[in-house]
């Protein structure tokens, strides 16, 4: 199972806010934010987490070029959750990249939808099951 991960970003404030709220939707939350001080190469580089209950799953780290795109999917509680996850990041400036709906192809109660984030990252919000 997976502990973390990070994603990265060259424009922190615009990714910071559009995590905040996109995950915000689903009942994530900010839970860690730092700067690297560490970095002799990137002093200042500065760095967010994200999770459910105070856990740091997802990591937001400033980078100086842009990165290669990636995905990633987040668990939502219901497909309102889907839905509300959706709308909270177009609103927060993400790219549709396809709305809520099932996608029986992944599962026959797969119920998704796929929002690039400011730097191209495909990022997903999914719920199986009925409602």
């Amino acid at each position: 199972m997976i502990d973390h991960l990070s994603t990265y970003t060259v424009d922190f404030e615009r990714a910071q806010t559009f995590y905040d709220r996109a995950l915000g939707a689903l009942g994530y939350q900010r839970t860690a934010g730092m700067v690297a001080t560490w970095d002799a190469e990137f002093l200042n580089r500065r760095m967010a987490a994200y999770g459910p209950d105070g856990k740091r799953v997802l990591w937001l780290i400033e980078v100086k070029e842009k990165p290669t795109p990636r995905h990633v999917a987040f668990v939502a509680p219901s497909r309102k959750h889907v839905s509300a996850f959706f709308e909270a990041a177009l609103a927060a400036g993400g790219i549709d990249n396809g709305g809520p709906g099932v996608r029986e192809q992944y599962h026959p109660t797969y119920f998704g939808a796929f929002v690039l984030d400011p730097d191209g990252n495909n990022v997903e919000a999914v719920f199986y099951g009925k409602e």
